[in-house]
């Protein structure tokens, strides 16, 4: 269970300042990450990965072949030991992982994150059979040791999902393979596709000199025009020029992943992220055919729209994410950003801006733009007994703003879980996305609230209306074609000719008839780093979103006691199941119509938009 290095979150559609712009945006802060470890050449670092290695091994040799005959206090010893190694190597992988993730680029960096992937991941082979012998318990002894009163009641949601792999589960010997051979597989590919995006150079059209992505990206949101295509056209060349590449790690992750999911007898290539999700996949398929349904009169019907307020007969790609004509183009400064979301987060609760408040004065947001970082944006936990970071490539851009209330979303929600300790607090990915979406939310009608200039708020409902089918239209729609990937691999090698016609398919049917697609936009799947890092992930954006509009939804119908229930939803971690979580609010989210309703909430911010133009 130990942690691996924190992953970017999705690129929520690029935005890259210019580092260090103190001019326009203010003094932007920087990680401080003595809280994990003082440098990285500290002595503690050398000293955890000792204890790591003999814990690892008198834990490997105090239970191994014993687990099924643990009575329920000396289980709770052991899952107690067994949590403290995991917080050791997550500590240290958090590290290295996050520092490299500040510049990709830099060899030192690097090379301190291969080394204890590779010292940790040797370290912690004599735990591969903590899991396997586990799940061979027998089902009367497990209910017995896991429901008695002086036992480890309250860690038994994380060993029901344990074993809900073990009909997949290999042999002893297999595992430990696969185990140790994880660093030269896709740890291995996932490091070259985060070292080459993040090396990557656009010569764009009009620019004095070569941008980074996130920089070549935020020109697609830029007033004008032109600068928008220009940033467009060098994505596409750039991306094309690189195609080959991207499909070799296509390829091969696909592949390594279809090889394991055989030998484990997975059904489907999306079953070990719903088991890992803790959802069914009736769920899911729930989710993905409102979604699907909804996409004529939500993404196709508000396109269309933007299409007339453009004046154009046709939107291409770099009209996407235009802003609206008149919509006064502003920077805005990293204070106010702070100030905005910090007092949307206060008008719901006090304590939820005091949970955030320790981002921006002790180093645990990264929010500047430098060369070699990372793309994105995300918030790693880290573990409970430090706290989380929050990764930005700030802009001073509206979509920034919201993308700090995002974030923020996720690290109070990590703080708040970490209560439950490390093996209870992380949270599925399906409820993961529930805090950020909400803080998003909560930014968006506080900021609406205090609009009064009729044009400020058309050009407010549409950029909010513009993220949530980014979150939901698009997220489904690149859910879609990983499916298709998958199972096209499993039929032999995709060319990238083959791997663009798939990306394509969904593009089309997902964006609707308002669209006009440039030649070399079907290589814009290279870029998107969750198809490489975790296989369909991004459906979790889409149900985020749908509960979160459904939550905000109760919120706002009064539900007595809604904050302390939020609250609760957010300390629970991955205590218990979505079922439960949700049940305190009326809501359910393996009903099909529960979908019907956050879609709804899109729908009405589109009425009210062409309301406008009557």
């Amino acid at each position: 269970m130990t942690r691996s290095i924190p992953l970017p979150a999705i690129l929520r559609d690029g935005k890259q300042a210019v580092a260090g712009d103190a001019t326009s945006l203010g003094v932007l802060p920087e990680w401080n990450l003595t809280d994990l470890y003082p440098a990285p050449d500290a002595p503690e670092i050398t000293r955890d990965l000792e204890r790591l290695e003999a814990d690892a091994a008198s834990f490997a040799a105090d239970y191994q072949g014993r687990l099924a005959d643990l009575d329920a206090a000396a289980m709770l010893e052991c899952i107690r030991r067994y949590e403290q190694i995991d917080i050791l190597g997550g500590r240290l992988m958090s590290y290295a992982g996050l520092r490299y993730y500040q510049n990709t680029t830099d060899a030192t960096r690097a090379k301190l994150l291969s080394d204890l992937q590779d010292r940790i991941t040797n370290a912690t082979t004599p735990l591969v059979f903590f899991s396997l012998e586990f799940n061979r318990i027998p089902d009367d002894i497990y209910e017995a040791v896991f429901t008695a009163a002086d036992g480890p009641a309250r860690w038994k949601p994380v060993f029901d999902r344990m074993r809900a792999m073990r009909p997949y589960q290999l042999s002893d010997e297999l595992e430990r393979f696969l185990h140790d051979n994880s660093v030269v597989g896709a740890a291995a590919w996932n490091r070259l596709f985060d070292e080459t995006t993040a090396a990557l150079t656009f010569n764009v059209a009009g620019e004095a000199e070569p941008l980074g992505l996130e920089a070549t990206l935020n020109l697609l949101t830029d007033h004008d025009r032109a600068r928008r295509e220009a940033g467009a056209r060098a994505l596409a060349q750039v991306f094309g020029e690189n195609v080959k590449l991207f499909a070799r790690v296509h390829n091969t992750l696909a592949k390594e992943k279809a090889v394991e999911d055989k030998w484990r007898k997975l059904p489907t290539p999306q079953t070990a992220r719903h088991l890992s999700n803790d959802v069914e996949p009736e769920v899911v398929e729930a989710l993905r055919n409102a979604v699907t349904r909804a996409y004529p009169r939500l993404s196709h019907r508000y396109y269309r729209l933007k299409a007339k307020w453009l004046g154009l007969d046709k939107l291409q790609v770099w009209d996407r994410n235009a802003p609206l004509p008149g919509e006064p183009a502003r920077t805005i400064p990293w204070e106010e950003a702070r100030e905005t979301v910090s007092e949307a987060y206060a008008g719901f609760s006090f304590d939820l801006a005091m949970l955030a408040e320790p981002f921006f004065d002790r180093g645990w947001i990264d929010a500047g733009v430098k060369p070699g970082k990372a793309p994105g944006a995300f918030a790693h936990p880290t573990v409970t007994t430090v706290h989380p970071y929050v990764m930005l490539n700030y802009l001073g851009k509206p979509r920034d703003v919201m993308t700090l209330a995002h974030e923020l979303g996720h690290g109070v929600h990590q703080r708040l879980a970490a209560g439950q300790g490390e093996l209870l607090a992380s949270t599925p990915l399906t409820l993961a996305e529930t805090a950020s979406v909400f803080g998003e939310m909560l930014t968006f009608r506080a900021l609406l609230a205090k609009t009064t200039d009729p044009a400020q708020r058309k050009a407010l409902l549409a950029g909010k209306v513009e993220d949530m089918i980014n979150t939901v239209v698009r997220q489904i729609a690149f859910y879609d074609f990983e499916v298709k990937l998958h199972a096209a691999r499993a039929e032999g090698e995709l060319t990238p000719d083959d791997i663009n016609a798939l990306w394509m398919s969904v593009q089309g049917e997902s964006l609707g008839d308002a669209f006009e697609f440039m030649p070399g936009y079907e290589t814009f799947w290279t870029y998107v780093p969750h198809f490489v890092h975790s296989p369909f992930y991004v459906y979790a954006y889409a149900f985020g979103d749908g509960l979160v509009n459904a939550l905000y939804a109760a919120y706002e119908s009064g539900l007595p006691d809604f904050q302390s229930k939020y609250f609760d939803m957010l300390r629970a971690g991955g205590s218990k199941h979505h079922t439960e979580l949700l049940a305190p609010f009326g809501l359910n989210a393996a009903d099909p119509a529960f979908w019907d309703k956050g879609l709804s909430m899109i729908e009405g911010f589109i009425d009210e938009l062409e309301a406008m133009e009557a």
